[in-house]
Formats: structure tokens, C-alpha cells, sequence
């Protein structure tokens, strides 16, 4: 997740809301005008990735506290390829928050939704989180996924997520740190997946910009 280019008390500094519902960053975070080639191509219809048919890959289980909550708006295309993609980059967000508040970067729905890289840079994440005394808590809602399939088994996700009801949580008390809803409270992601043997599309690269203009109200 290319956290290591954005130090963690750099961050707090900035605003511990926004580190710790942030899932991304880094030197290579796409501007304003960046986008995986052909995916403004993809339309979509109203769905989450829940909606998925089932397989046997074997997923395993995510469920997310009561006071979290993942919300994926117009996430499916119609088109059954692209829409698993879309539904593994939706369990693969679940699997990361899901991680964060259970405070353990050891969970196998890491290590099932991401591959190479990506995978340390989301286990650092995760653990430099629970390391800091916070989880999370709220709702993070994510939108505006545009896909391009490369072939049969590599794809590239763009997609928004809003922040403005997601805070950060001290684990120990539980007090929840509310900050100003600012455009730096939307975020746009850029992603690489690759399909693995057992048909799961895997998270392999993940940027991130806040405040991109795509995705501000």
C-alpha cells in the first residue's frame, strides 16, 4: 500500500482520522489527470460485492464489527468478468478493515486478497495502526469504480472513497476522534489485480490521492 513514503507521525500530524481510514500513498500516487488506460469505458449499475454468485475458492471469513461498516455504491457492471474483479477489490477492502480492527496484520484475508508487495505494504499498514492505539469506526463508502480488463487474468481499478463518516478509534478507551469533513476526506485509489490459480482476483499495486478532483463532491 505503499505506506512506507508516508511516515506515520508525519501523518497524525496532519490528522489521525485520515491516516488511519487511508489505505494507500506513496511517491508513485496518481495526479489529477491519471487513469488506468481504458477504464472511463466502464458503466455501472447498482450491486455490492456481496452480490457475487458464490465459487469455491474457499474465501474466508470477513465480518466487520457493528460500528463499521463498508458501503460499496453502483459496483457492479453487468459484465460477469469485471464484476468479479470488482467484488474481490470490494472483499479485498473488507479484508483490510476488517484486519485493522481486529488489530492483527496476520489475518489470512490478507494474505487471500493481496499477493507480492502490495501484501507486506498492507500488513505494515496495519500494524503500524494497531501500534499507534487506534482502530477505526463509522462508515466508509466507496464509489465510482471504472475497470479495465487487460486480458484473462489482469485488471486495473479506479475507485473513490468517501471518509467523511469514518473516524479513527483509541482502542483503549474507545473514544472516537472526529475531525472536519475537508476534501482530504475523499480519496482516489488506482489498482493493479492479477487472477490467481484459484480464481481470486488479487490486489498486486495500490496508490492513492486525496482531494482528487474526481472524487470531491
Amino acid at each position: 500500500m505503499k505506506r512506507r513514503t508516508l511516515p506515520v507521525a508525519t501523518a497524525f500530524a496532519a490528522t489521525t482520522a485520515l491516516l488511519l481510514t487511508a489505505c494507500g500513498g506513496g511517491s508513485d500516487t496518481p495526479k489529477a489527470n491519471d487513469k488506468i488506460a481504458g477504464a472511463d469505458r466502464g458503466k455501472t449499475a447498482p450491486a455490492s460485492p456481496s452480490a457475487s454468485p458464490s465459487d469455491d475458492a474457499g474465501r474466508p471469513e470477513v465480518t466487520l464489527p457493528k460500528d463499521l461498516s463498508d458501503k460499496f455504491e453502483n459496483w457492479r457492471t453487468g459484465d460477469a468478468a469485471k464484476d468479479a474483479a470488482l467484488a474481490d477489490v470490494g472483499r479485498r477492502v473488507d479484508a483490510t478493515n476488517y484486519a485493522i480492527a481486529a488489530g492483527d496484520a496476520e489475518l489470512p484475508a490478507l494474505g487471500f486478497y493481496y499477493s507480492g508487495t502490495a501484501l507486506a505494504d498492507a500488513g505494515d499498514w496495519v500494524t503500524s495502526i494497531v501500534k499507534s492505539g487506534y482502530s477505526i469506526t463509522g462508515v466508509n463508502r466507496y464509489y465510482n469504480a471504472k475497470i479495465d480488463l487487460f486480458d484473462s487474468a489482469s485488471a486495473g481499478v479506479v475507485y473513490c472513497e468517501d471518509q467523511s463518516k469514518a473516524f479513527a478509534k483509541d482502542r483503549k478507551s474507545g473514544k472516537v476522534i472526529k475531525t472536519a469533513v475537508t476534501a482530504k476526506s475523499y480519496v482516489l485509489y488506482s489498482t493493479r489485480l492479477e487472477k490467481n490459480k484459484k480464481g481470486v482476483w488479487q490486489t498486486t499495486k495500490l496508490t492513492s490521492q486525496r482531494g482528487n478532483k474526481s472524487c470531491t463532491p
